[in-house]
């Protein structure tokens, strides 16, 4: 594949659409730039191990606010036991199956 690109004010330069997504970039992810005796070579750089990217979507992210936010105003329940926490989880789903 090659696509031809302009280079703008200050350096900047589009890669495709159909590039950024087969390289799977999105804005503000970073690219190593590397110079070769073939040309340049641009070469994501994901910061985060793509084993935990999920962690870092804004979808996950919110959740985590959500999470902290309850943490903090004491929307939680604390067990003392795995066992405690097991039978806890199963008489919720008792009653869930009684509500419906």
């Amino acid at each position: 594949m090659k696509f031809v690109t302009t280079i703008r004010k200050k350096g900047t330069v589009t890669i495709p659409a159909s590039v950024r997504k087969a390289a799977r970039l999105a804005e503000g992810d970073v690219v190593e730039i590397e110079l070769t005796d073939d040309g340049i070579l641009l070469k994501p750089k994901k910061l985060v191990d793509p084993s935990q990217a999920w962690f870092w979507s804004p979808e996950w992210q919110a959740k985590e606010r959500e999470a902290d936010e309850d943490y903090a105003a004491g929307r939680f329940d604390r067990f003392e036991s795995d066992e405690e926490f097991i039978a806890e989880l199963e008489q919720r789903m008792k009653r869930a199956d009684a509500n419906t």
